[in-house]
């Protein structure tokens, strides 16, 4: 009988409270997979498709199975709407992508992290359109700031990873404007204030700015766009110009070849 004690697999990989811990293995089936770890053991999660590796009605997610449905319908000319199980199932599901870009993250695998925060983002608009009460649109509206916080985080640590300072700083900027409009569109402007999630943007911006030396250009980059919001054209021509000059630079014209 073969031994089931997961002990073996938890040997140094300890649950640490209120730390993702999260790790990348090959699985038997030579796939890689991802492993969070637990309080009372891990979850492990397949690196593409649905987390679980299940594939519901033959899709790779219950999200694409009534998007291939919606079409139908349509085709029809019948509407679609949601039911409570398919949106309890559609919940479970999202959790598993949640899982799966916090590991994802903390393992610094940006892109597949950006990859399942857009997923999770075209599920709540999904959800949103084709579901009538406005309780259950909010069982999972009530997390999109969160998500998207988390895809321009992902966003903004690639750029940083690749030396693009400046283009980060204008992802946070950007990012922060569009949790600002959520926040209006469901009427509760009085949750800026008290944001979490814009909250970290705000002090991650700082410290990007202060700890990120921007280059010349990007500098320059940034007055202009101060200069056109405050509509002195005659300073933005002038910047225009300049960045182009400097785009064009040759590095070191004194070297002889």
């Amino acid at each position: 009988m073969s031994n089931l004690d997961l002990n073996s697999l938890l040997d140094g990989f300890p649950h640490e409270p209120g730390q993702v811990k999260a790790r990348k293995i090959i699985g038997i089936d030579g796939r890689e997979k991802v492993q969070l770890r637990i309080d009372l053991g891990l979850i492990q999660m397949e690196m593409n498709g649905r987390p679980d590796g299940q594939r519901p009605f033959g899709f790779e997610s219950l999200l694409q199975y009534h998007q291939a449905r919606v079409q139908s319908a349509e085709s029809r000319g019948s509407p679609y709407e949601l039911s409570e199980a398919e949106l309890v199932a559609l919940q479970q599901e999202s959790v598993q992508y949640y899982h799966r870009y916090l590991s994802l993250f903390q393992l610094r695998d940006y892109p597949n992290v950006i990859r399942d925060t857009q997923r999770n983002l075209e599920l709540l608009n999904f959800v949103s359109k084709y579901t009538q009460e406005d309780e259950s649109k909010w069982t999972f509206e009530q997390f999109r700031p969160y998500v998207m916080m988390m895809n321009i985080r992902a966003r903004a640590s690639l750029e940083i990873q690749e030396g693009n300072a400046g283009k980060a700083i204008r992802l946070i900027e950007e990012g922060k404007q569009q949790i600002e409009k959520f926040y209006r569109s469901v009427n509760q402007p009085e949750w800026i204030e008290s944001s979490s999630e814009l909250a970290f943007l705000n002090e991650w911006l700082h410290e990007v700015r202060e700890n990120i030396p921007l280059s010349p250009v990007e500098l320059m980059e940034r007055d202009l766009e101060k200069a056109i919001a405050e509509e002195a054209y005659e300073r933005a021509a002038e910047l225009r110009d300049a960045i182009l000059k400097m785009s064009r630079r040759i590095p070191d014209e004194s070297v002889d070849p």
